[in-house]
């Protein structure tokens, strides 16, 4: 039983440090951008966007389709290093465990 109670002990470690890496990590931001650099795209280690910002110049009422594109493929990619940011981050903290659940 002595086993069990250490295993309990750095569950409860782990979970600690794991709720204080998701505060961390809310704080911090990734940046994306598309269309050379027209649309950019911020979301923070909660994959949620900070800000998007657009160059007047990719702005063409005759086209809102490509627009349209590019704001996606930015906001796909800023969510995608924010996914990646959080996997590295865990996996720094976990040793590189594959804990279901986790993420």
């Amino acid at each position: 039983m002595k086993g069990m109670g250490n295993m309990m002990k750095q569950a409860q470690k782990l979970q600690t440090k794991m709720l204080k890496l998701q505060e961390e990590l809310a704080g911090k931001s990734v940046e994306a951008t598309s269309g050379g650099g027209m649309i950019k795209v911020v979301a923070n280690g909660k994959q949620q966007i900070l800000s998007i910002q657009i160059e007047k110049e990719v702005v063409d009422p005759e086209d809102v389709e490509m627009l349209q594109d590019l704001i996606m493929a930015a906001v796909n990619d800023a969510l995608g290093k924010a996914q990646d940011m959080v996997s590295g981050e865990m996996g720094k903290l976990t040793g590189g465990m594959n804990i279901p659940g986790l993420m």
